[in-house]
């Protein structure tokens, strides 16, 4: 197993990465005029279903990488860049094309999709989430990958919370405040990002060390 540092690492920057606040907007214009009863249905389906993403990701990225013959530093350094877009857009206060396209904003909108998707898929289990979570389940047994599906099972919850109470959030909040906590958990995402394509590199490059 990881120490207790490294897995409350892992648990910050899954958090900066997924940003349930990044999707409150999206929620609340989806169900705009749904009943309190659907929207807590919703919460809940989007939550389990990021929950599932990332716990498959955590069991079968790995054999997924192998199967493509991609090796773990390559794709730590190919996932800390799409970390370091998705910061730079969080920096800004938007979404960024990596988390969610114009296209599937259009589709929300108009109601062409469930909202499980894409609100779960691919707005809070997106690139970002999946790589993290594969480069966090590299090391360590079956003890190590289930610490992490707890760390998930957190992270998950606190997305639940946050959806399922959007429309307070909104209403306490002000658009600013929002932007605000999107900058600074995209700030730390931006650290987290280029601490992975460092490590990418050091074993893609040994004579950097």
């Amino acid at each position: 197993m990881a120490t207790a540092t490294e897995y409350l690492r892992f648990i910050v920057t899954l958090v900066a990465v997924v940003d349930p606040f990044l999707a409150v907007p999206f929620f609340i214009a989806f169900t705009a005029s749904t009943r309190a009863d659907a929207r807590a249905r919703l919460a809940r389906a989007v939550a389990v279903t990021v929950f599932l993403v990332l716990v498959l990701a955590t069991f079968v990225g790995q054999s997924l990488l192998a199967l493509i013959g991609a090796s773990l530093p390559s794709f730590r350094v190919g996932g800390g860049l799409v970390l370091l877009l998705m910061a730079l857009a969080m920096l800004n206060a938007e979404v960024g094309a990596v988390r969610h396209t114009p296209a599937e904003t259009q589709e929300l909108e108009a109601g062409d999709v469930s909202g499980v998707v894409p609100l779960a898929v691919p707005l809070l289990a997106g690139p970002g989430a999946i790589s993290t979570t594969i480069i966090a389940a590299e090391s360590g047994g079956i003890v190590h990958r289930l610490a992490l599906v707890a760390c998930i099972a957190i992270v998950t919850a606190l997305s639940w919370f946050v959806l399922s109470r959007a429309q307070r959030i909104a209403s306490r909040m002000s658009l600013t405040a929002m932007n605000v906590a999107t900058r600074i958990l995209g700030l730390l995402l931006a650290a987290m990002a280029v601490q992975t394509m460092a490590e990418g590199l050091r074993e893609l490059f040994p004579g950097l060390q």
